[in-house]
């Protein structure tokens, strides 16, 4: 009779287990709204202010990222090593984090509990060479001064804040396995399928937009297709027209629709 009680309380724990999250989950995300409401128009004042790809969305796409920024906030910890904390900083992190991962629907990047800002470039580990920004097991890094520099387009194909944001999704989804989004790792098989040719021929001196780093290793050529994909898609569809599909597929998102669709609401 003891073993039948074990067998199914456990048995119990793994079938509500998901359930049960769920519904605190939403819980949490009801209870959060409501304090999201408060804080909505400094949001979006400060991400207005820097990214073009918010202020292209319509006003209920605005609403949803703005809420999904909230929440992405909330569940970090930020710490800054010599540079002065500025509100807009947790605030802008996160939003870039929203924009890669808003057609998906896991944006948490729930593994990674902790973003440390820096001020400027920082050497790690054993390197010789600086970095902007890098991720691994202890959280993700990013150098701030790069990081506006993305952000205000004033890095031609380059935004840190992106391009640390694809590893992390790919880290939380291939590596810890921790927040597996269904849509993006089945939709990622085929998108190597156009990538890694592509990849393999830059190792052997081919050149394209993405630039000679994305030739480094297939992690950064991901992460680098990332920044081109949402900091120059037109050149990117134009050169690379099937990378530009695959990655629009794997994101579930077309910059180039959000662009039009802007422009035809202005000219309405």
């Amino acid at each position: 009779m003891e073993i039948l009680f074990i067998f199914l309380t456990v048995f119990s724990v793994i079938v509500l287990h998901v359930p049960v999250s769920n519904l605190f989950h939403r819980l949490y995300v009801k209870r959060q709204y409501k304090l999201f409401q408060d804080q909505k128009s400094t949001y979006h004042s400060i991400v207005s202010r820097y990214l073009r790809y918010y202020n292209r969305l319509s006003h209920e796409e605005q609403h949803r990222f703005l809420f999904r920024t909230f929440l992405f906030r909330k569940s970090k910890r930020f710490h800054y090593i010599e540079v002065n904390e500025a509100m807009e900083m947790p605030v802008l992190i996160s939003a870039v984090a929203i924009q890669l991962t808003f057609g998906l629907e896991k944006y948490y990047l729930n593994y990674f509990k902790d973003i440390y800002v820096l001020k400027d470039d920082y050497h790690y580990g054993f390197y010789s060479r600086p970095f902007q920004g890098h991720v691994d097991h202890s959280g993700i890094y990013l150098s701030w001064d790069n990081f506006l520099k993305g952000v205000n387009g004033l890095s031609p194909n380059c935004n840190v804040g992106l391009h640390e944001m694809g590893h992390a999704l790919a880290y939380v989804n291939f590596i810890t396995q921790t927040e597996e989004d269904k849509h993006f790792k089945k939709e990622f098989k085929n998108f190597s399928k156009v990538a890694r040719p592509i990849f393999e021929s830059m190792q052997t001196g081919a050149k394209n937009i993405l630039g000679d780093y994305a030739g480094t290793n297939y992690h950064e050529f991901w992460a680098v297709s990332v920044e081109v994909f949402f900091e120059n898609p037109i050149r990117m569809r134009h050169e690379l027209p099937a990378l530009y599909a695959a990655m629009s597929n794997l994101l579930k998102q077309d910059p180039i629709v959000v662009v039009n669709n802007a422009r035809k609401k202005l000219a309405a």
